[in-house]
């Protein structure tokens, strides 16, 4: 039996996860609570301990498999909010409770003329979710304008200050992802964003908007328009009314192998005739030798296609990375479709994809990782 919990905790019960997700499958929290300052955070997780209940951080629902059965434990929705700016020469500091829609932050930035995180634009999540994966797309990392993270250590219950040094970041990684990743709840992030400075204009589907639009030198505006505009066509711009979009957006991190392996994996492509001698395969190259592959690429040259249905899931018409729920998906057909292309892709180029999404509630047996985030 469990204990009753503080007045000013609602803790409910049997609460559906899939509505929370931008997925929309899963089943139910055992509990669930909503909060909205650390003190409360803190007081959720001491409620949780004395039951002996696991606990899961949930922030926008956009990065996650809730499994069929749901979850056992307590499910924490952070609802910390508010952000504060501070000026530091040519540069603002914004820190911003993790909380936040992410995408509202990058809107409050440009329209404020400030650069670093445009090409971030359209990301679905919350602000605290975006240091665990260290969120980049189109040329950009969140760690390239992370000053430092605040957030409640659980071993110590004190509340932490982790500059951007400490927290080990790389490509979809940081301290806060994998074993011992949850010893931290992120509550806010601090951001430093160059007033006025010129947009990143690195990444190839970027520039050539702006070469087809005649336009050399578009400003901050202009690009976070164009990113939005090349998402959408994606469908990973989040649309609750297109099922297209009801994905965990790319459901696979970009492989990043020792270039032996990457040559390997051509060699073996060309053989089995799924490149041809005049393909460019894209790539690119990466810290100490290594190479990174696209997911995407291997994908479709492993021979599925955009559009792919398995039952009520299957990949997205508009980009073979999102993995959709078309209405009535399970977590279980998720799963399934995860380790057919898994499957087809190590035996086609003896490359293994990792899933990007954190699972929420599958059992040690079931092979997928989950933790806190």
């Amino acid at each position: 039996m469990t204990t009753i919990a503080p007045p000013h905790l609602t803790i409910q019960e049997n609460v559906p996860l899939a509505p929370l997700t931008t997925l929309g499958i899963g089943g139910p929290a055992r509990y669930y609570v909503s909060v909205c300052s650390v003190a409360d955070l803190v007081d959720a997780l001491d409620w949780a301990g004395r039951n002996d209940l696991p606990v899961f951080v949930l922030g926008g629902g956009s990065n996650v498999v809730v499994a069929d059965a749901g979850f056992s434990g307590l499910v924490v929705r952070l609802r910390l909010t508010g952000i504060r700016w501070d000026r530091d020469g040519d540069t603002a500091l914004a820190t911003v409770g993790a909380g936040i829609q992410w995408d509202h932050f990058v809107e409050d930035t440009v329209s404020r003329n400030l650069a670093g995180i445009e090409c971030l634009s359209g990301i679905p999540g919350h602000v605290g979710a975006t240091p665990i994966q260290n969120v980049g797309a189109y040329g950009q990392e969140v760690s390239q304008t992370i000053e430092r993270v605040t957030a409640l250590d659980r071993q110590t219950g004190q509340v932490a200050h982790l500059p951007a040094s400490s927290c080990r970041f790389g490509y979809r990684s940081s301290r806060f992802k994998g074993p011992g990743g949850d010893r931290y709840i992120i509550t806010s992030v601090v951001f430093r964003l160059r007033y006025g400075g010129p947009p990143t204009l690195k990444y190839g589907d970027v520039t050539r908007y702006f070469e087809q639009a005649g336009q050399p030198a578009p400003s901050l505006q202009d690009v976070r328009r164009a990113i939005l505009e090349i998402r959408a066509a994606k469908g990973m711009v989040y649309n609750s009314s297109d099922s297209e979009t009801h994905s965990c957006g790319s459901f696979f991190v970009n492989p990043v192998v020792p270039r032996h392996q990457f040559e390997a994996a051509i060699e073996r492509g060309l053989e089995q005739g799924f490149i041809l001698p005049d393909d460019r395969v894209p790539h690119y190259e990466a810290e100490g030798g290594r190479v990174k592959m696209s997911a995407a690429w291997l994908i479709e040259r492993a021979g599925f296609e955009r559009g792919l249905k398995l039952g009520s899931v299957g990949l997205s018409q508009r980009h073979v990375l999102a993995l959709v729920n078309r209405g009535g998906g399970t977590a279980k057909d998720i799963v399934e479709l995860m380790r057919v292309i898994q499957a087809r892709v190590r035996d086609t180029f003896d490359i293994e994809l990792q899933p990007e999404p954190v699972f929420i509630g599958f059992g040690p047996g079931e092979g997928l990782s989950a933790s806190d985030g």
